[in-house]
């Protein structure tokens, strides 16, 4: 059975510059990101699946799985690691179907423990909660708390993704409260050096406290 990788879980940026997304995104992948996310809300469909297709290789040269946020058809189409679900794009069943049992398959639970036993249930390869903090990409995104985390670890048998305006200053307490890995995207895109940044979030696992 696949599990999903502990780790630092890179959020691309919304970049219309193919080239210059594929750049950013190989600083992380050097800075060793465990996993990539490649969300992009544009209506350029041509865009998006180049984008992809060409993020679906470099990921493979590193071997980190590349997930396509929100759209199943895309991760379908250009042979995607996976593909993350939110509350309104369709269900992990139908995913499993659509993707087979070689891809991964997330889904968003934001703050309820009740969304995760479900899509455990169903088939999930791993549930995200969020968002921690403020988020610059998603202001409006209701708040979770460590507390969640906690209880989860008691009933989620998958691995755990922490996400939302997540930094070296505030992961380590979502890192000792269960997450199991770190949805990134301002604190590692937008940092002045990305490799640099990728390596500083992943000592962090490196120093988690032992159980």
């Amino acid at each position: 059975m696949l599990e999903f990788p502990d780790g630092i879980y890179a959020i691309t940026p919304e970049i219309a510059d193919t080239e210059c997304l594929l750049a950013q995104v190989e600083a992380v992948l050097l800075g060793g990101v465990a996993a990539v996310q490649y969300r992009d809300k544009s209506g350029d469909v041509a865009r998006r699946h180049e984008q992809a297709s060409e993020l679906v290789a470099l990921c493979h040269r590193f071997g980190v799985p590349l997930i396509v946020n929100d759209d199943l058809r895309l991760a379908d189409l250009c042979d995607a690691g996976g593909v993350h679900l939110g509350r309104d794009d369709g269900g992990v069943r139908e995913a499993r179907i659509i993707l087979g049992p070689g891809k991964f398959i997330g889904a968003s639970c934001y703050q309820s423990l009740e969304l995760a036993l479900a899509a455990q249930s169903a088939g999930a390869d791993y549930v995200a909660f969020g968002s921690f903090y403020p988020s610059p990409t998603k202001p409006a995104a209701g708040r979770a708390d460590a507390e969640l985390l906690r209880a989860a670890t008691r009933v989620i048998r998958v691995p755990i993704v922490a996400i939302g305006g997540i930094t070296p200053a505030n992961a380590p307490q979502l890192l000792d409260a269960g997450a199991d890995s770190l949805a990134v995207l301002s604190a590692l895109f937008g940092a002045p050096d990305l490799r640099a940044s990728a390596d500083a979030l992943n000592r962090l696992f490196e120093t988690e406290p032992e159980e």
